[in-house]
């Protein structure tokens, strides 16, 4: 008999974004795989990866210093950072760092690779300064309990929260949700309505598939690049999971018909 089927279809929906900035929503699946994401995103993202060469030779009486500037590279995009003015005067600070002094006949030649590691390794290689999620709140309010309050009560029951997300209507006295996702999960408004003697004034749950994510990075990379990246990189995850999965059911019906075969 068939077990039954946990295949989700995740859907992200795009509410901000900038170059270093992303807020989005995550629906459709659970928090593990939204932690997953997360720790990806600061601690498993690799985006640079760059080769440079470097040959020279003294050919003259007096030292000749090698830089940073004399490093090449086959992608013409890349180049080593100038420190030189704009005016083209440069002193011994603005010419590149230092490499090695050749004297005449000396030569060298060199492979350097300048590689971005993973935060995995060290935090200064992470892209992402935060990293962050919430579940989405879901809040209902007992309208019949509420219209029991006086016009002073609603007004002292919404200024409980710490944060707005409750608003009192001034012309039809409502109360109403004015923004579900400034809710901090801290109960102010749950306990306001038990000192009040009206327990169950209002119901607040997390939506355990939906989860709001916020992602500023260090602007290394665009915090798009980082989603998308960090959304690769767990697919890959997940196919190796199932890839093995497969090969250990092959290994035990290879294992039974080969216990068979010396059986026979």
């Amino acid at each position: 008999m068939e077990g039954k089927s946990y295949q989700r279809f995740p859907k992200v929906k795009i509410r901000e974004m900038k170059d270093d900035y992303l807020k989005f929503e995550l629906r459709d699946t659970d928090a593990s795989m939204a932690n997953a994401l997360r720790r990806i995103m600061i601690a498993e993202c690799e985006f640079c990866s760059v080769e440079f060469t470097l040959r020279c030779r003294c050919i003259e009486d007096r030292t000749l210093d090698v830089t940073s500037k004399d490093l090449v590279t086959p992608d013409h995009t890349v180049v080593p950072v100038d420190f030189s003015d704009s005016a083209g005067n440069e002193s011994n600070e603005n010419r590149g760092v230092i490499i090695v002094k050749l004297r005449r006949g000396q030569e060298l030649r060199l492979r350097a690779i300048a590689r971005k590691g993973i935060g995995k390794d060290h935090a200064k290689w992470s892209p992402a300064a935060t990293v962050s999620f919430m579940y989405e709140p879901d809040i209902r309010i007992n309208e019949e309990l509420m219209e029991t309050l006086t016009l002073e009560e609603k007004r002292s029951w919404v200024e409980s929260s710490p944060t707005r997300v409750f608003e009192l209507d001034p012309e039809t006295h409502q109360v109403c949700v004015y923004d579900a996702e400034a809710y901090t999960y801290d109960d102010e408004v749950i306990k306001k309505a038990e000192a009040m003697g009206k327990p169950g004034l209002v119901d607040i749950t997390a939506k355990e598939d939906s989860f709001i994510f916020t992602v500023e990075t260090t602007g290394a990379v665009k915090a798009s690049q980082l989603v998308i990246h960090a959304i690769e990189i767990l697919k890959q995850k997940l196919d190796a999971v199932r890839l093995s999965d497969d090969t250990v059911e092959a290994d035990d019906q290879f294992g039974e018909l080969g216990a068979h075969l010396r059986g026979g």
